[in-house]
């Protein structure tokens, strides 16, 4: 899994976690203009994004033959995950030209992205297929050239005593830890972790007394998956800021995007 990277802030105080965004063909972005915007807004000094901002459903091994995976390629896949990151970064990039061009302080965050097990159906194509090694490539989803600091999938990071992951394994076979509490049951310390639809949070203390927390929140997009039905497509969707963030410790406030639709689009 590699090892921990691990990174500590002076007067550090905010950080934005935006969960997986499965950009995909077809899909109208406005959704994530609308958290550009509030992260323009907010200026936090991190801004995480926490995997699977791409869906690559050309290269899904779940509905291969079915009607469903009719039409699909990769070129569209890639185009889509470009289109989606510009959408998220203009807002961003055009707020740090309006504070350049007014001499105010300058706002820089730093831009930390985990890939997630879609964005790794690239690698996995590519272990399956020798074949297709130096014609495909994570790489071709540009985060690097966005200004991303790219993490491999299931390397944790660590910023200001929060592991931040797609998802934490358990046990040798690796699978994934599916509750908040038992993020904290496993891991002792303060746990972001996206994968699951849904969200869910857990506290608890460490030996010094004090708060640790994990979060599930997976979800960052409206559209509903094909494989869910009408209840288990009624899952919470946004975007997570960590506030006062010291040492692990940190005030948690949920986004919705219904919210930030609300807020920000321009076509209501």
């Amino acid at each position: 899994m590699g090892t921990y990277r691990s990174y500590t802030y002076c007067n550090m105080t905010r950080i934005i976690v935006i969960p997986d965004t499965q950009c995909k063909p077809g899909q109208d972005f406005s959704f994530l203009s609308w958290v550009g915007k509030y992260i323009a807004e907010k200026k936090p000094d991190v801004i995480v994004q926490i995997g699977d901002f791409a869906d690559m459903e050309s290269l899904s091994s779940y509905d291969i033959g079915k009607k469903s995976f009719e039409g699909r390629t990769y070129k569209a896949d890639i185009e889509a995950a470009i289109e989606g990151m510009v959408a998220l970064l203009a807002p961003i990039e055009k707020e740090q030209v309006r504070l350049a061009r007014n001499k105010k302080k300058l706002w820089k965050p730093r831009k930390v992205l985990t890939l997630g097990n879609h964005c790794d159906r690239i690698n996995r194509a590519i272990e399956n297929d020798r074949k297709l090694e130096g014609l495909i490539s994570t790489e071709d989803l540009l985060y690097s050239d966005f200004g991303w600091e790219v993490y491999p999938f299931l390397q944790p990071v660590i910023i200001e005593g929060i592991c931040f992951s797609h998802y934490l394994c358990s046990g040798v076979m690796g699978r994934p830890i599916t509750t908040a509490r038992m993020l904290l049951t496993k891991k002792h310390m303060s746990c972001i972790v996206g994968h699951q639809q849904g969200r869910d949070v857990a506290y608890s203390h460490r030996g010094d007394g004090r708060q640790i927390t994990s979060i599930i929140a997976g979800s960052c997009y409206e559209h509903n998956e094909s494989y869910l039905n009408h209840q288990t497509n009624e899952h919470w969707r946004g975007i997570v800021v960590l506030n006062e963030v010291v040492d692990g410790t940190f005030d948690e406030c949920f986004v919705s995007l219904n919210y930030l639709k609300k807020k920000y689009d321009s076509k209501k």
